[in-house]
């Protein structure tokens, strides 16, 4: 049985970062009732390509959750998700702070309907500060905690990841504090209010800036593929025109790379013994690693790597994760029969557990597609399901 069967969540967030955490906590077994307005649907349906006029991200994003349309701007809506609350572990919301308070579905309300629920609160600020209430989006997140100042050439200009960054890293870190909130609601029987600001985690995962900017005033610069602590550690053309990416975090790897290379000798330096050393000398370290690399193809460099237990790898795009024997063996990506499209392939779980696994069951459905299954759960008899039809409430 998966880890979190028996477990209710309601995603009621838009667009990625609260929907990818509804997502990873579906995928282990809870069930999503995922909460769309009636007419606009979930924005994400039209983020990047689709198929027939049917989003592609979405069939990802919304994977393993029952598609429900219901207006919670109106009344009659706002009804159906305290009686959803008050029967479920979870909620999980992306409104402006303010919005569910004046719906009277502030989170105080909804704890005193269910003293259980764990109420997660994802938005680009947080629910406190003066941009609280700002609207905001992972790409201000990917500006302002410093990302995109590191990011990029060094003669270049600051850069934005070509994805969703923060806004994965922030579900992420949303996954996480809802089964924190959850195994604290085993002790205390009681729910709690979760508060997530997608500028933070990304904070969290760039390392010691702060602590070495109040420490020696250090502010990171843009290296581009090159590491500010470690060297070598960049990307490198082959005779065949292929791009590999090498990495010399440990010690003994940065040894043996060198060595391999025909420069022994700059072992013996001594600054070559720690990373730092070797970023002060990285143009020449760069320079003995990309000659050699030039001078073979992808194959033969890949291989006397391997022979030498130096870390390198293939710079992949999608085409060539398609056919890698790596991912194929540890089943990275599942193909799914689908409502509207025949099949569809996508990404696995994130990781095995041995006892109880995780599954993609289904991919996103179309807008409103369980509705009427979620309402007769709630009580809602045919003729009162047909009169929020007619009035809008529900899709």
């Amino acid at each position: 049985m998966p880890s979190l069967a028996g477990l209710r969540v309601i995603d009621a967030a838009t667009l990625f970062a609260g929907p990818s955490a509804a997502m990873m906590l579906g995928d282990f077994g809870a069930d999503v009732v995922k909460i769309e307005h009636p007419r606009r649907g979930d924005p994400s349906r039209g983020h990047g390509a689709s198929a027939d006029g049917v989003g592609l991200w979405w069939k990802t994003l919304s994977r393993n959750k029952r598609a429900t349309a219901v207006d919670l701007s109106h009344p009659a809506g706002q009804r159906i998700l305290r009686l959803l609350a008050g029967r479920s572990d979870v909620l999980i919301e992306n409104f402006r702070p303010g919005t569910l308070e004046r719906w009277g579905l502030a989170p105080g309300d909804l704890l005193e309907l269910n003293p259980r629920l764990i109420v997660a609160r994802m938005t680009g600020f947080g629910q406190r500060g003066p941009m609280a209430s700002r609207p905001g989006f992972g790409t201000l997140a990917e500006a302002m905690s410093g990302f995109a100042a590191m990011t990029g050439e060094p003669d270049g200009p600051p850069t934005l990841p070509p994805l969703a960054l923060a806004d994965g890293i922030a579900g992420l870190a949303m996954s996480y504090a809802i089964m924190v909130a959850l195994r604290a609601r085993e002790t205390t029987g009681r729910g709690q209010v979760v508060d997530v600001a997608i500028i933070e985690p990304i904070l969290g995962l760039l390392g010691p800036q702060m602590t070495a900017y109040q420490a020696l005033g250090v502010v990171p610069a843009r290296t581009g593929n090159r590491s500010g602590s470690n060297a070598p550690r960049n990307t490198y053309r082959t005779r065949d025109g292929r791009w590999l990416a090498v990495s010399t975090s440990a010690q003994p790897v940065a040894e043996r790379v060198v060595t391999l290379v025909g420069r022994p000798d700059l072992v013996e330096q001594p600054w070559f013994a720690t990373g730092g050393g070797r970023v002060e000398h990285v143009d020449e370290l760069d320079e003995a690693v990309a000659a050699w690399i030039a001078e073979r193809d992808a194959d033969e460099v890949v291989a006397r790597f391997e022979e030498a237990q130096a870390a390198v790898a293939p710079v992949y795009d999608v085409a060539d994760i398609a056919k890698d024997p790596q991912y194929a063996a540890l089943g990275t990506f599942v193909e799914l029969p689908d409502e509207e499209l025949g099949t569809v392939t996508m990404q696995n779980v994130m990781f095995r557990l041995s006892g109880t696994p995780g599954e993609v069951r289904w991919p996103g459905r179309r807008l409103g597609r369980d509705t009427d299954e979620v309402l007769g759960e709630l009580g809602y008899g045919a003729e009162e399901i047909a009169a929020l039809r007619e009035g809008g409430v529900i899709v």
